[in-house]
């Protein structure tokens, strides 16, 4: 379903993981002409099915590319608003889209130490919209996150403009249950749409804070036969797909 949100022509700065794989997916579908950026310093690559990357920096990200600059240049085209669309995940997401990949528990004392930023600071910070796609889980969908590592909304309303975050928005939260997006004035997360068999109660309780519902709301259109062919071709040992 994350593939679906991305267009044809549009430059996506994609991070590791999940977002990777829909991305190759919508570049082998309705969106050939999409441009990749990869963190590490990479445009334009095509990747060869079986051998998508584990990481933003290494050379199979490169396969195909267009350019190769360097990292720093990368991150100087996003601020000069040249990046269409970020797309990334996290550990943690709150009700304003802020995402925490640093720490689950207190910072000077964690239950876990997670990764941290990376570019992903940098890409919700900069890019003109911002699609989060995540595995939908309780401890995921939290009240508060630990540590705002990537600034979402903030704390709704315009905090994020009056943060001096003058780029972008985070747009769409794409979930194994269903679609987010978000409400015009509060900037609080808000239910768009479930996947097939899916309801709204499966979707409360999987999530740790209240969410309006929109009106009306939608069912997406499960995956095609085609699609699904696509995904297993490009990751046929199911490291992205699980």
């Amino acid at each position: 379903m994350g593939a679906r949100e991305l267009a044809d022509h549009q430059t996506v700065f994609t991070g590791v993981g999940a977002p990777m794989l829909a991305t190759a997916l919508a570049q082998r579908t309705h969106a050939p002409h999409l441009t990749m950026v990869v963190e590490g310093g990479i445009i334009g690559p095509h990747w060869k099915p079986g051998w998508l990357p584990i990481s933003t920096n290494e050379m199979r990200a490169a396969y195909r590319a267009q350019a190769l600059p360097a990292i720093t240049d990368v991150f100087l085209l996003a601020q000069r608003g040249f990046l269409d669309v970020g797309f990334i995940g996290g550990a943690q997401i709150d009700p304003y889209g802020n995402l925490n990949t640093t720490v689950i528990g207190d910072y000077d004392r964690p239950r876990v130490r997670l990764p941290g930023s990376g570019g992903a600071n940098d890409i919700i910070s900069l890019c003109r919209q911002v699609i989060i796609l995540t595995v939908h889980e309780r401890r995921r969908f939290v009240a508060k996150v630990d540590f705002v590592t990537s600034p979402g909304h903030l704390g709704g309303g315009d905090a994020r403009e009056r943060s001096g975050l003058l780029f972008g928005a985070v747009s769409r939260v794409v979930t194994t249950l269903g679609v987010f997006d978000f409400e015009p004035e509060s900037r609080r997360m808000r239910l768009a749409a479930v996947h097939p068999g899916v309801t709204v109660d499966d979707v409360r309780a999987s999530t740790g804070f209240e969410f309006p519902v929109a009106e009306p709301l939608r069912t997406t259109a499960p995956p095609t036969e085609d699609e699904l062919r696509l995904l297993r071709e490009l990751d046929p040992a199911r490291q992205f797909l699980g």
